[in-house]
């Protein structure tokens, strides 16, 4: 199982991500991670939150765009190499990346690679196999991050 994302469609203008994050903070949403891409004239704000239906709802209701997908978040040690290996073992089996970001973790030593994958469940699967832990969703689509 993967991970649900939140995407929002901002203005590339001065507050628009303030704004965003206002919103869920006023509805008591915690943003676990989080990855901005941007053109001149608007950003795509990519998200995995504690609260996604939440989010959902009050994000929509106070009029942004929005889009949910899955992705796939692989735990990776927190060194030289350690993104390397998972790379290595999608690229290997034909699993294509069309983005990705990355964040510590509280744990020590270990970092996370968050992954929009053509295939999550595959992904998964395969990463297992190798030893590499895959973050799931909790029930209520509840961030484990």
């Amino acid at each position: 199982m993967a991970i649900r994302q939140i995407s929002v469609f901002i203005e590339n203008v001065h507050g628009s991500l303030e704004r965003v994050v206002n919103v869920l903070a006023e509805a008591g949403v915690d943003m676990r991670a989080l990855s901005v891409a941007d053109t001149s004239e608007f950003g795509i704000l990519r998200m995995i939150v504690k609260g996604h239906d939440t989010a959902c709802r009050v994000l929509r209701d106070a009029g942004y765009v929005i889009s949910c997908n899955d992705v796939t978040a692989a735990e990776i040690p927190d060194e030289p190499g350690g993104l390397s290996r998972v790379l290595h073992i999608l690229a290997e089996n034909g699993i294509n990346i069309e983005y990705s970001y990355a964040f510590l973790t509280p744990s020590h030593g270990k970092a996370c690679v968050v992954m929009r994958v053509d295939d999550n469940e595959r992904a998964a699967v395969l990463l297992n196999e190798q030893g590499v832990v895959t973050l799931l969703r909790c029930e209520g689509d509840e961030s484990p991050l």
